[in-house]
């Protein structure tokens, strides 16, 4: 890292407290640190064991869209009695979940749907470029660019979402020409079945091991005197004439110059202490590891039942479905199976009973990825308050969109201005 995180800062010379210890706030805390800021970490668990422990690692353009696209919800209507449909709406008796609904509604339109996409688009142009210098700097990102296959069951099917994306993609990333069909789809992943009869694929797309990712920088962050606060659960804030001058801490007050909320799921909780709402519900996602033989070479993405699995740490990780059940983490194994037996179609006959599945697979997981309305996040100072920032509703690009988060979230730290790339993230598009 250039400068020393123990010099004192722009911003003061008490650190500026980040909290939460997933990808985007370590990241934060990377690039804050490197701009010479004295810096602390507080995470409730331990670095990484949250929603970024458990995703596909896909460092990614193809598939850096917002969740709220045209037609979705109606799918979604869909699912109502359906545990296993890979995208799942189960009703709550919550006005602030109807209004969340609404406002997906809402920014499903298409004009909507490519707004956010643009936006993200130009957040994620240098992605790659920060992987890269990330790991010049002696950390072990654990990415590799081994490219996505798109697999499909129809080659229709195949062709009709290459379209969509190369129209979507806008010459940002290459495209083949055209899917390959039949048995020779099968050629562009050994793990392919007999059933996928048309795929294509999107070169240089990559994978992390997120969970190693983030112990990686843990350490980097630690070697450089950032103070880490590990199981440590923040429970609100000390402030004077708008300003926030400690954050509190079951362990007690740790004062700070400034303070990102960078806490998945827990940050409306902190962000109403500092007079702001945010309107985030957790998109549950599920995901596993099998031992498969022979295992993907690419990261796969299984079309019609949107399914994904990665190579990670010499296994295949699967994951898949989104799941509107409120802001909880319970674990529906019913939803475990259902993304086994999607991936059944992609992958061959792995296992022969959904019985089978409790001694093949490991690490069943479930996380809440948190979600805006809109499907974009908020990377934003937070309003009414001079020294406090907030990077959250990432929802599946925490990974992806980490690195970059960082870097310009800690850039506006650091000078008081909000880069331009910032503004379709701001805290008041939410008011409308």
């Amino acid at each position: 890292m250039t400068g020393a995180p123990g010099a004192g800062g722009p911003v003061g010379d008490a650190p500026v407290v980040v909290v939460g210890g997933g990808v985007v706030g370590l990241c934060t805390a990377y690039y804050l640190a490197a701009a010479g800021v004295p810096v602390e970490i507080v995470e409730r668990r331990g670095l990484g064991s949250g929603v970024s422990r458990g995703n596909a690692g896909w460092v990614c353009l193809s598939h850096s869209t917002p969740v709220p696209a045209p037609g979705v919800l109606r799918y979604a209507l869909r699912s109502l009695g359906r545990p296993d449909s890979p995208l799942y709406l189960r009703p709550l008796p919550d006005p602030a979940f109807v209004r969340w609904l609404w406002r997906f509604w809402r920014s499903s339109t298409p004009a909507a749907f490519r707004h956010g996409y643009a936006a993200i688009a130009e957040l994620n142009d240098t992605t790659f470029e920060l992987f890269e210098g990330l790991r010049e700097a002696g950390i072990d990102t654990t990415l590799t660019r081994p490219g996505m296959v798109h697999a499909f069951l129809s080659p229709a099917e195949a062709r009709h979402h290459l379209a969509i994306q190369r129209e979507m993609a806008d010459g940002r990333y290459p495209l083949p020409d055209d899917v390959t069909t039949g048995a020779d789809a099968r050629l562009l992943d050994d793990a392919l079945s007999a059933k996928v009869r048309a795929a294509y694929l999107v070169e240089g797309e990559g994978v992390v091991d997120p969970e190693a990712f983030a112990r990686a920088l843990g350490e980097a962050l630690a070697a450089a005197g950032v103070k880490v606060h590990e199981n440590a659960e923040a429970t609100g804030f000390r402030s004077t004439a708008g300003r926030v001058t400690a954050l509190r801490t079951a362990q007690g007050d740790i004062p700070c110059s400034a303070v990102v909320v960078a806490a998945g799921m827990r940050s409306p909780g902190l962000l109403r202490a500092l007079g702001s709402r945010l309107p985030l519900q957790a998109g549950k996602g599920y995901s596993f590891s099998v031992d498969l033989d022979p295992a993907p070479r690419h990261t796969l993405y299984f079309g019609e039942r949107r399914a994904v699995a990665s190579p990670i740490g010499g296994t295949t990780r699967i994951g898949g479905t989104m799941e509107l059940s409120g802001n909880n983490n319970r674990l529906d194994w019913r939803r475990v199976v259902a993304v086994a037996l999607a991936s059944r179609h992609y992958l061959g006959r792995w296992f022969d009973d959904p019985d089978d599945l409790v001694g093949l697979i490991r690490d069943p997981w479930v996380g809440g990825r948190p979600f805006l309305p809109d499907g974009l996040p908020v990377v934003d100072r937070v309003p009414g308050v001079d020294n406090a920032y907030a990077a959250t509703g990432h929802g599946m690009l925490g990974v992806t969109l980490g690195p970059v988060t960082g870097q310009r979230l800690a850039e506006y730290v650091v000078t008081g201005r909000r880069p331009d790339v910032l503004t379709p993230f701001r805290f008041d598009r939410l008011r409308s």
